[in-house]
């Protein structure tokens, strides 16, 4: 059984960096064609992908973010890392981590989420 675990502050001042962490038992995030992805839904909207760290250790960023956003991965933990500088309120969301299967192109396992909230 794959799991996938989120952590990270619960509560982040503006302007601050927001760091949060996917553990995933079950399954090694080196494994072939797996993508290792961030996603965020903002209060009362609908989900915006952020990006992937991929099984090879590639990454990719949407656009919007690529200039404060960054994935990292410890593979001595089996975890991947979400960085994100400069945040502002427009950022609190629920953070979800998921496993993206190449072959079909679709999410077999996500994270619980973890609630993000910027505020002073």
């Amino acid at each position: 059984q794959v799991q996938l675990q989120e952590s990270g502050p619960g509560l982040v001042k503006p302007s601050q960096t927001l760091s949060l962490t996917c553990t995933v038992s079950g399954d090694s995030i080196t494994t072939n064609d797996t993508g290792w992805d961030w996603i965020r839904q903002f209060p009362g909207k609908g989900l915006e992908w952020i990006g992937y760290i991929a099984y090879s250790g590639s990454t990719y960023i949407i656009p919007s973010l690529k200039s404060r956003a960054s994935i990292s991965r410890e593979l001595s933990k089996n975890q991947f890392t979400l960085q994100l500088t400069s945040v502002t309120p427009e950022d609190t969301a629920m953070y979800y981590c998921a496993r993206l299967v190449y072959d079909g192109n679709y999410y077999d396992y996500w994270g619980q989420g973890t609630q993000v909230t910027v505020s002073s």
